[in-house]
């Protein structure tokens, strides 16, 4: 089993770190961060359904989800700025709270012997709105679905 993921909060803005190493290329994991075929496969609390609504991933695209847990529906979506080979940055929005929109960067770093670096980032509007993130059990669809994405590299679906 992995290490979960590190979750941090930045002490001078308000920003969430995530830091995760996966057995992976760089290039895997912007798949699976890109492809809306393998994105509802991995992403999230395990004990959730993903259903994408529309995936342009592209620079200049744009997403929507809808999130099934416990019953609830959860409305998501957001632009991708940029998309490249080591990076995503894209808005994250919880239909929600729609006045919130976070800016999430993600950078894959190659550390070599078929190893790579995530570090995301998400800058919220707020340090209320950070701290309201961390509380609100992220940590738990985070290292679930990162779980899950490892499974998908072991099995060589991505």
């Amino acid at each position: 089993m992995s290490e979960p993921a590190r979750i941090e909060a930045d002490p001078t803005i308000p920003a969430i770190h995530i830091y995760r190493d996966f057995r992976a290329t760089p290039a895997q994991l912007v798949r699976a961060h890109t492809d809306p075929e393998l994105v509802p496969l991995w992403m999230g609390p395990a004990r959730r359904t993903m259903e994408v609504d529309y995936w342009d991933a592209r620079s200049g695209g744009n997403w929507r989800y809808v999130d099934r847990t416990d019953g609830v529906e959860l409305g998501f979506h957001g632009c991708f700025h940029e998309i490249s080979e080591s990076r995503i940055v894209q808005t994250f929005t919880f239909e929600g709270m729609p006045e919130e929109v976070a800016l999430e960067t993600m950078v894959f770093e190659d550390l070599g012997d078929g190893m790579t670096r995530l570090h995301a980032w998400s800058l919220v509007d707020s340090f209320e709105g950070r701290d309201a993130w961390l509380a609100s059990g992220m940590e738990t669809g985070v290292n679930d679905g990162y779980a899950a994405l490892d499974d998908l590299l072991a099995d060589g679906k991505v």
